[in-house]
């Protein structure tokens, strides 16, 4: 008799979460002008979508979390599933354009490695490699896969999705560590039900390569704290490579000041019997406090000595690009901001959200000082009241701790498991089927087919000229690295940007690098001499530009062109590309 109700039960928990999952689809949808993100906005992202194919699919992918919360297999080898999912479902969005500017200035700098060289690189950061806001391992490892690799945009989606499927497995493994396996697997499969997530990770940017540096700091000190000796070097050297990912991980690094207090306090205080034991060491004798302290501090003293030599170095360098995020960055936050709701609600499956949310009550009854370590980076967020997604995408392995941890409070493992399977469902969902369809519509896509259709054609050396206004939002000339990612052709580009004013509304805008740009003097070496380009492409903020005298002179040595002018007619700026060739 109990056996049939505690089916009958389950039954009911299972229709409830299935019918949760598809009427919060529906209310995010019909809602869907709430959501302000500057990139998948739902109230884009949805235009011209078959809501009634989206509704499809969700009950497919309900089934399919069904069927999986049935089946025990992952669990054998957690690890190596959550490594595997993950990486497959990002290889989904390796066809997505570029989508964000700011790659411009990354592939700059590594391509300044690939021609140049390491010393060059290290010697040049900040000053002949014109840095802006950005620090330097991100575009140096970019650098280093250009040139033992080569430059290919595979070998870069390639190594951040295996950061990303990494980040996945180093979540998981925090939260075995603090707590059990269960929590730190359903911590894994938590970060998947972030459909924002998805679209960054095949991009050359910075933000999901710290993601992963900051993540495997944690862990890394964690284990520090707990094992000591080669532990301590390895989290020293973690620190020091996250600490010069993004500047933004300067803050966040303070997570570890909250790891070493919990870890003093819990050998301090004495477990009571119907708690939980505090003792976080996982070596099988007893750890001191001394023991603590000693190797927190080995840990700050190296990192310390690292970085010091490198700020040492770079002072100039460093202590200006402060100075102008202070001045420029800082301020421009407020501009360019996000509300949480569609952070945290929209671009954050609601599931995930709510057993966030929900895990702060837990924690507070069980009064489990561990989850400090896990929630410390988000109440940041909210605290500093950082509103802007790209910025807080380093947290999200820890708001898929503290969802996990919420989560545990149900008794029965094989709802847990279907309700965050139908959030990761509903997520690959939105983010498979509306976010990338709408991204391919965006005008960056020009410069991908423009770049695959000079890989097509019989020239190698291409002339690019690009025509910019100071009516324009962007200045066009940083459109000249992203068509060389996409292209395998020798690019020579002559025209001087100096000469165009940034004009002086820009000075707030995000875009106001894009004024202050300059392309690299490799692109005069490559093919100095225009005649002998086989082709010319046009880069231009409209399909119809009005062209100087030399860009028409130039376009009448070539018998046909090829015109490229996809646009989604939503954002500010639009680039469309003319290739003229034989």
């Amino acid at each position: 008799m109990r056996n049939n109700a505690s089916f009958e039960s389950q039954k009911a928990y299972h229709i409830l979460t299935a019918f949760s999952t598809l009427i919060t689809f529906f209310l995010l949808f019909i809602f869907r002008s709430l959501d302000d993100n500057r990139l998948t906005s739902w109230q884009w992202t949805f235009i011209g979508v078959d809501i009634n194919r989206i509704f499809l699919i969700l009950v497919f992918g309900t089934i399919a979390a069904y069927l999986f919360s049935k089946s025990a297999f992952p669990e054998r080898n957690p690890s190596l599933f959550l490594f595997f999912f993950s990486f497959i479902a990002c290889v989904f969005f390796w066809k997505e354009p570029e989508v964000i500017v700011d790659v411009s200035r990354y592939f700059t700098h590594a391509k300044h490695l690939e021609i140049y060289g390491i010393k060059y690189f290290i010697q040049e950061w900040g000053r002949g490699i014109n840095a802006w806001t950005d620090l330097p391992l991100v575009p140096f490892l970019y650098g280093l896969i250009f040139k033992f690799l080569g430059e290919s945009r595979l070998y870069i989606q390639l190594f951040t999705t295996f950061l990303f499927s990494m980040t996945v497995v180093l979540t998981c493994k925090i939260g075995k560590i603090l707590w059990d396996e269960d929590t730190g697997f359903f911590a894994g499969i938590a970060l998947l039900g972030i459909p924002y997530l998805f679209t960054q990770v095949p991009l050359m940017l910075v933000d999901v390569p710290t993601m992963f540096f900051l993540t495997l700091v944690i862990f890394t000190f964690i284990k520090a704290m707990n094992r000591g000796r080669v532990w301590i070097i390895i989290s020293s050297i973690t620190v020091f490579l996250a600490f010069f990912s993004k500047y933004s991980t300067w803050l966040m690094l303070s997570v570890l000041v909250v790891i070493f207090v919990v870890y003093l306090i819990q050998n301090i205080k004495k477990p009571t019997i119907d708690s939980q034991p505090l003792n976080l060491s996982t070596s099988t004798s007893p750890v001191s406090t001394q023991s603590y302290i000693y190797r927190g501090g080995l840990v700050v003293l190296f990192a310390g000595l690292l970085i010091g030599i490198v700020v040492l170095l770079k002072f100039d360098v460093i202590s200006g690009q402060i100075k102008f995020l202070q001045e420029y960055q800082k301020p421009g936050l407020k501009r360019w901001g996000e509300s949480f709701l569609s952070s945290f609600f929209y671009q954050i499956h609601p599931f995930i959200t709510s057993a966030a949310l929900y895990s702060f009550y837990v924690a507070f009854k069980k009064r489990d000082l561990r989850y400090a370590i896990i929630s410390w980076l988000i109440i940041l967020v909210f605290v500093l009241q950082i509103k802007r997604i790209r910025y807080i995408i380093m947290v999200f392995p820890m708001l898929a701790l503290m969802a996990s941890y919420g989560l545990q409070e149900i008794k029965n493992k094989e709802i847990r498991k279907f309700i965050v399977s139908c959030a990761v469902m509903s997520s690959l969902a939105i983010a498979i089927f509306t976010y990338l369809p709408f991204l391919q519509k965006t005008s960056y896509v020009n410069l991908k087919n423009a770049g695959m259709f000079l890989n097509a054609i019989d020239a190698e050396n291409i002339e690019v000229l690009t025509i910019s206004s100071v009516d324009d939002v962007l200045n066009q000339a940083v459109s000249v690295p992203i068509l060389d990612l996409f292209t395998e052709k020798n690019i020579s580009y002559h025209y001087d940007e100096r000469l165009l004013p940034m004009p002086e509304k820009l000075r707030e805008s995000s875009f106001r690098f894009t004024w202050e740009y300059k392309n690299p003097a490799y692109y005069t070496v490559n093919n100095s001499d225009s005649e002998k380009a086989g082709a010319l492409v046009v880069i231009s903020g409209s399909p119809e530009p009005p062209f100087t005298a030399y860009i028409e002179e130039r376009a009448k040595k070539y018998h046909n062109f090829r015109m490229f002018k996809v646009s989604e007619g939503i954002f500010q700026h639009r680039t469309s590309v003319r290739v003229y060739y034989d």
